[in-house]
């Protein structure tokens, strides 16, 4: 569990943002959390501590270590991070259940809509820690370079179990705009990545004085929540055209097409030159997605509203 969690850390930062925006949406945010019989409550987080759902969650429980009961009804997903999560008999989970390390039990008689994922880090960490990483020092640079892109993997793996469980709505409206206005994104994202390096280079200059610092802070979190939140999209929009392109007729649920996109630009990722071309165009694409749909809150906030043309007059 312990060493789960350090690798859990990684993702953190946009884990603190997106629950930081969550909270605006009406979620509880807190150490220990009971959702009663009766009771309903919008989305539930926990950072450790408990929380136990006897009522119903309108959407996510997502939890970050801890432990987690449910035993009421959770109208979206169920996330957890480092957790120990249980699924009483008399649970219903209209979405995905995911658990990543930490243990996951599912007791017979419960209801899951869609998915349940496990990864039991608590077997894999330790095969590869085996030995005190002098393994590690000793291998190559292709290996080593793998290892790095495998590492990245799976951190892009935690921040999208956590953007495509916690917004599906909002992952679902901004990648339907893709199509429609793809090159639209493009320059939105490639304009607002040249202003973001403009700001970065005053803003280091600035620092020489200490006025700068807390500005580069929060550009750095600004940064990481648009590039996040827009790369989820496309994992999202990429996942759900393979599956119409291979003839699926019921659409993946949101988590569900988010980890086939990523599966897939992971492999891309993998190939040299390409790959890294590949990734720096999906950055600005995810700048621009994040930025013309406001994270997905609307279809297209810059786009010009025409005045309503008015009626003929009557004779």
């Amino acid at each position: 569990m312990k060493k789960t969690i350090l690798l859990v850390v990684l993702g953190i930062g946009f884990i603190a943002g997106a629950a930081s925006l969550a909270c605006g949406q009406g979620a509880t945010l807190q150490r220990n959390i009971v959702v009663d019989a009766g009771k309903i409550q919008d989305n539930v987080f926990i950072f450790g501590g408990s929380a136990r759902v006897d009522g119903e969650v309108r959407q996510s429980v997502v939890a970050l270590g801890g432990n987690v009961v449910i035993s009421g009804t959770v109208n979206d997903s169920v996330v957890g991070i480092g957790a120990d999560i249980t699924i009483k008999s008399t649970a219903v989970i209209k979405n995905d259940v995911v658990a990543i390390g930490g243990t996951l039990t599912r007791e017979p008689g419960s209801s899951v809509g869609k998915d349940t994922v496990y990864f039991d880090l608590g077997r894999l960490v330790p095969g590869f820690m085996k030995g005190g990483g002098k393994e590690f020092f000793s291998l190559s640079i292709i290996p080593l370079l793998i290892i790095l892109k495998l590492v990245t993997v799976f951190i892009w793996l935690l921040m999208t179990l956590v953007a495509a469980g916690v917004f599906p709505k909002q992952v679902t409206l901004a990648s339907s705009q893709i199509k429609s206005s793809f090159w639209p994104i493009f320059g939105t994202g490639l304009l607002g990545f040249v202003i973001f390096i403009g700001l970065v280079i005053i803003s280091a200059l600035l620092s020489l004085i200490l006025i700068g610092i807390p500005i580069l802070l929060s550009l750095a979190a600004a940064a990481l929540c648009l590039r996040v939140f827009g790369q989820v999209v496309f994992y999202h929009f990429f996942g759900e055209s393979l599956a119409k392109a291979f003839g699926r007729q019921n659409k993946p649920s949101v988590l569900g097409a988010s980890l086939i996109g990523l599966f897939v630009v992971s492999l891309i990722g993998f190939i040299p030159v390409l790959g890294m071309l590949f990734s720096f165009v999906l950055s600005i694409l995810a700048f621009g997605v994040s930025i013309r749909t406001k994270f997905g809150t609307t279809e297209n906030w810059m786009a010009k509203k025409h005045a309503p043309v008015p009626a003929p007059p009557q004779a």
